[in-house]
């Protein structure tokens, strides 16, 4: 479901951050991004909107990042990597990938272990935002 049709988006306050591969819904806790269909998710991309999140919350706000998979795309495995090292104020402290079908889960899977934040597949958006809410760094 995504994330402007759930009953979330009318109880959450929330900007919306338009990219030409996707959106972002920044909250005040967390991230959600739905990336459009088959686009790659590569370094550029990543580098591109973390300079719109870090001029929403600062440098010093913690937050989670959903992944709301709402579409199939492709995403660089080196990503996780730097995303990593781009992270050093451990702003991101934790993420929730929410997936839709047996394919998706074993891609979250496998993302999972290329993370150093914890992250946890998910089978809905009430799930992970509610993970994502009870993670000890943010409150």
């Amino acid at each position: 479901m995504k994330f402007e049709n759930s009953p979330f988006s009318k109880t959450i306050n929330y900007y919306k951050l338009e990219m030409s591969f996707g959106y972002f819904y920044l909250c005040k806790k967390f991230i959600i991004s739905e990336l459009h269909a088959g686009i790659h998710l590569d370094w550029p991309k990543i580098q591109e909107v973390a300079k719109d999140v870090l001029n929403f919350y600062g440098k010093d706000d913690k937050v989670g990042y959903i992944s709301n998979r709402i579409n199939s795309y492709s995403v660089d495995p080196q990503v996780w990597t730097k995303a990593e090292k781009y992270n050093r104020n451990n702003m991101v402290i934790g993420g929730a990938i929410i997936y839709y079908n047996d394919m998706m889960y074993r891609n979250a899977s496998l993302e999972k272990r290329f993370s150093k934040i914890q992250v946890l597949p998910c089978l809905s958006l009430d799930e992970a935002i509610d993970w994502v809410l009870n993670l000890e760094a943010i409150n």
